[in-house]
């Protein structure tokens, strides 16, 4: 196993070529589209968020359930994630070695797999340990064939739609899924997917939305919009996401 130190791919480096981990659109736009359609195929019970970074989508999971267990690799941010959301409870360790107390009815991995250095082993983990009997796993990942990639490639940003920048690996990105290699690894840890689909038609960058968001260019109804087209282009989204069970 490498030995990474997660408090630092946390954390912005200010350099001005290199990406946030996190921005302002993610927060605000993503966040709450992500529980919006997760929330039809919740299951009533606990719920389980790998990658709780801190505790900014915990939050918007409070507002749905009261029983939440996080794990997360900083030690940094677990501990920001704890002073606002105290009374959950925290793991403060690696998804490849950490010991859950119990199987969970719901699980949540948002832009965490791609981070990972063996994906499937943690899946399978998710699949045979973790995931309660009759329990769903909810997994999201940026989108490799998002428009805004696709134009960087066609601006010479990028070498190809599933590249891993220099910033993006500076952050721990190990890989860039599409909805094909995203099932493919899914399936080959032994889950069963129930649904797929994605979120947010998105053809800027998120520096760019960023600062559209501080005008009045972008509208309520201009977000509903690229939610509602980001459901009939689910390969043309901001992150794409599938819906598991357990299987064999």
């Amino acid at each position: 196993m490498s030995n990474r130190d997660y408090n630092k791919e946390l954390n912005d480096t200010g350099n001005i070529a290199s990406e946030k981990y996190a921005y302002g659109f993610d927060f605000d736009v993503m966040h709450p589209l992500m529980v919006r359609s997760f929330q039809p195929f919740f299951r009533p019970g606990s719920m389980l968020e790998l990658g709780s970074y801190k505790g900014n989508f915990t939050r918007r999971l409070a507002e749905h359930f009261s029983d939440i267990s996080c794990v997360e690799a900083s030690d940094e941010a677990i501990a920001e994630a704890r002073a606002l959301k105290p009374d959950f409870a925290y793991f403060n360790s690696m998804f490849e070695t950490v010991q859950l107390p119990r199987r969970y009815d719901n699980i949540v991995m948002t832009h965490v797999l791609e981070h990972l250095d063996d994906p499937i082993a943690v899946l399978a983990r998710i699949n045979r340990e973790w995931l309660a009997p009759g329990g769903r796993f909810f997994l999201a990942c940026p989108n490799a064939n998002a428009p805004s990639r696709q134009i960087a490639v066609k601006m010479g940003l990028i070498d190809h739609n599933a590249a891993v920048t220099p910033a993006e690996a500076e952050h721990g990105h190990r890989i860039t899924y599409a909805l094909d290699t995203l099932e493919r690894d899914a399936t080959r840890a032994g889950l069963k997917v129930i649904h797929r689909s994605g979120i947010f038609f998105k053809a800027l960058a998120n520096f760019q939305w960023d600062r559209l968001l501080k005008t009045d260019i972008i509208t309520p109804a201009y977000l509903e919009g690229c939610f509602q087209l980001g459901q009939q282009y689910p390969d043309l989204c901001s992150s794409i996401y599938l819906v598991c069970e357990a299987g064999a």
